[in-house]
């Protein structure tokens, strides 16, 4: 004999989320010998009503799970919660029929890496898993279906300056930068303040010197006090991307890194780039700089000002002339760090750089880290 208690948690009666309400209905009908018709004239519906909400066909409404509590038995909240559960599973199923369709658009993301990252669950890349895997990426951008991606993400590429040709994958980079807006989008703070922002990059110059433990959160501070984010994300392959300057919002900044390179002289050199973007471009707000401001060959000129502006704000002019002079020893470049204030490491950086010192020479004064969000 079929029970149904007046709670919707009912331990005697767990329906079958697949199936319609109407399933239940049936089994109460056939316990009471009762026809449809019977059903029809008890519910006060007509019979072709009840019998499309038997099929799924009509949604069970508040009225009806009334009306079946008082004919049938069981709580209002039973037929709801029965009628919920049909209908996300049949949402849920449907879902996964289109996202069969959409399998195509995972073959552009580098998705074994997402998942060594844990933005994607691991599993194996089959025609079995591929459909839910859809799903996943959909709702790790944020978006309903891959025409929403294009149109989100496929065509920031108009907004892209580039300092790399080989930054054309956008598939890619659009991965490694919503791992960065992820991160962001959970800090909230105060608006974009200018005058904050260059007290904050005087304060993290000083910071250069210190190692990672010490310096990162008091930087994420400072940053954050000044209406800009700061983000630490694993490169992905085929991004070619060492870090990134963009707007979120017109009242929010980001920068966002992936510590391509490891060292502290690239690391700092990319961080003042990507400030140079924010503090000298804030009027190109919908501008996404990809930068690889450690390779040549970008002649544009947004990334010349800002390959400049790092260089000197890391090493002024009147300080850098001496470089071509100083003796190529450990002692000459320390103690030329310390009278500017900065890691010894960004020294050989920047000598290396200007051909005034042997790339293979006293690379033992950089410093290898890694920085975790």
């Amino acid at each position: 004999m079929i029970s149904i208690s007046n709670t919707a948690d009912s331990a005697e009666f767990a329906p079958d989320w697949v199936s319609p309400p109407g399933d239940t209905i049936l089994d109460l009908l056939e316990e009471r010998d009762w026809t449809q018709q019977q059903l029809a004239d008890r519910l006060g519906f007509s019979p072709k009503h009840v019998n499309q909400l038997i099929k799924g066909k009509v949604s069970l409404t508040e009225d009806a799970a009334i009306r079946l509590r008082n004919v049938l038995g069981g709580s209002v909240g039973f037929w709801l919660t029965r009628e919920a559960q049909y209908r996300e599973r049949a949402a849920l199923i449907d879902a996964a029929q289109r996202n069969a369709d959409m399998v195509p658009w995972l073959e552009r993301f580098p998705l074994k890496e997402m998942m060594d990252l844990d933005v994607l669950s691991k599993r194996r890349l089959d025609k079995k898993s591929k459909p839910s895997l859809v799903g996943e990426l959909l709702a790790f951008f944020g978006v309903a279906s891959p025409e929403q991606w294009e149109n989100q993400y496929g065509k920031m590429e108009l907004a892209f300056r580039r300092s790399r040709e080989e930054q054309a994958d956008v598939a890619a980079i659009s991965a490694w930068l919503r791992l960065g807006e992820r991160v962001a989008e959970r800090l909230e703070g105060p608006r974009y303040s200018e005058d904050n922002f260059k007290k904050a990059l005087n304060e993290i110059l000083s910071l250069t010197t210190q190692p990672p433990q010490q310096f990162h959160q008091r930087m994420k501070t400072l940053l954050h006090e000044s209406g800009v984010a700061f983000v630490v994300v694993p490169a992905l392959p085929r991004t070619h991307v060492s870090g990134v300057a963009r707007w979120l919002n017109p009242h929010k900044a980001l920068i966002q890194l992936s510590l391509y390179g490891k060292t502290n002289d690239k690391f700092w050199f990319s961080f003042f780039h990507e400030a140079a973007h924010i503090l000298l471009h804030s009027k190109q707000k919908t501008a996404v700089f990809l930068d690889d401001p450690n390779k040549e060959g970008s002649n544009s000129p947004e990334e010349v000002e800002a390959n400049a502006w790092a260089r000197d704000i890391l090493i002024p002019p009147t300080a850098a002339s001496q470089l071509a002079t100083l003796p190529k020893t450990r002692a000459a470049v320390e103690q030329f760090a310390s009278s500017v204030g900065i890691h010894p490491g960004i020294v050989v950086g920047r000598m290396q750089h200007d051909k005034l010192l042997d790339v293979s020479w006293l690379n033992d004064l950089k410093i290898s880290f890694q920085l975790a969000q």
